[in-house]
């Protein structure tokens, strides 16, 4: 599978606070897990699959791949091996279950 990534990031001095965005859309190809680049530790992780309207959020302290995913009726649901695995090297990775095929993404973190 292909993914087109756009990231921003943005940070203030003295580590008061840091957020990236980005945009990952993915190919017509088999889901894989991908790590994204932030730049810093994050304490919350925000990946919303925008073309069918699920949210999956990490939280600093829970398990990985873990999160809560919420989908358009708003149904709330504790995942805990398709999620997010936050590394301490400033990256996350998004489980494949999350990072569907044919899709189009937006993403946060904050730190």
């Amino acid at each position: 599978m292909t993914t087109d990534f756009t990231t921003n990031t943005s940070q203030q001095a003295g580590g008061i606070l840091n957020h990236t965005t980005g945009v990952a859309v993915t190919s017509s190809g088999a889901a894989s897990a991908t790590a994204f680049t932030c730049g810093f530790i994050p304490r919350v992780v925000r990946w919303i699959n925008v073309t069918d309207s699920i949210m999956h959020e990490w939280y600093y302290g829970m398990t990985g791949p873990g999160a809560i995913k919420t989908v358009l009726n708003g149904t709330r649901s504790l995942e805990t091996t398709n999620g997010i695995t936050v590394g301490t090297d400033g990256t996350f990775t998004v489980a494949a279950a999350i990072i569907v095929a044919s899709k189009s993404h937006v993403w946060e973190a904050f730190g």
